[in-house]
């Protein structure tokens, strides 16, 4: 696997469906946090992952401490419009977890201040408030494979 994907509390089914899709695409693992905004029987949710649900590397967490409790040794990333740095100043490697919050409230303050080090942003226009869930998922992800020249062609 290449990267792990995590939405804490996603809440739009169509959002996690693009993710998991882009997952399956690209080798990478996603972790969904509880509670999640919808139930993963969701009609909106298959269809945006389309056929591609089979291929999904997929894990579910009770909470972001119960995850990083597995997974000891891995780095993570913390994505927010509150950050100062850019995510493309982030120095990925294969394997590490990117953490992205809930579409509507983003990761709570807390999460933020315990990793405060370890938080980026997309930096933005300022005419809007955020950017769309997968769009930002997908855009990290790039980068990610870019540091790290992960493109193959077959």
């Amino acid at each position: 696997m290449l990267f792990n994907i995590v939405l804490v509390e996603p809440q739009i089914p169509p959002n996690t469906g693009n993710i998991a899709r882009l997952c399956a695409g690209l080798d990478g693992k996603l972790h969904l946090v509880k509670p999640l905004g919808f139930s993963t029987e969701d009609r909106y949710l298959k269809r945006a992952g389309l056929d591609y649900w089979p291929h999904v590397q997929l894990e579910y967490h009770n909470s972001l401490e119960d995850l990083k409790a597995i997974y000891l040794k891995s780095h993570f990333f913390y994505f927010t419009t509150k950050s100062n740095r850019l995510y493309t100043q982030a120095k990925f490697q294969e394997g590490d977890f990117l953490v992205f919050g809930s579409e509507t409230k983003g990761l709570s303050k807390k999460i933020l201040e315990e990793n405060a080090e370890h938080t980026f942003t997309i930096p933005m226009t300022g005419k809007i408030r955020s950017l769309n869930l997968s769009s930002a998922v997908a855009m990290v992800v790039g980068e990610a494979l870019r540091q790290n020249n992960l493109f193959h062609y077959s």
